[in-house]
């Protein structure tokens, strides 16, 4: 599963989602799926975006973790 740390990276800055859409021009709806771990897909200028907000890579706003399950080949 992909697991997004962008609750951590508001946290750290104290931003709002209001306060992200507005610096980023993405939906609300977009950041609250991000940031409550729903979110399904993600538009790579979304990911960049917020990468140019948080100052971060793409590895610090998103992490693959292993789910226990095996993973198809």
């Amino acid at each position: 599963m992909i697991r997004c740390h962008l609750s951590t990276l508001m946290g750290r800055d104290q931003l709002r989602i209001a306060d992200v859409s507005r610096r980023t021009g993405l939906n609300r709806s977009t950041i609250a799926a991000l940031y409550k771990g729903t979110a399904t897909r993600v538009d790579l200028p979304a990911i960049e975006r917020l990468c140019r907000l948080f100052h971060c890579q793409v590895g610090d706003l998103f992490e693959y973790v292993q789910d226990g399950g095996e993973v198809n080949r």
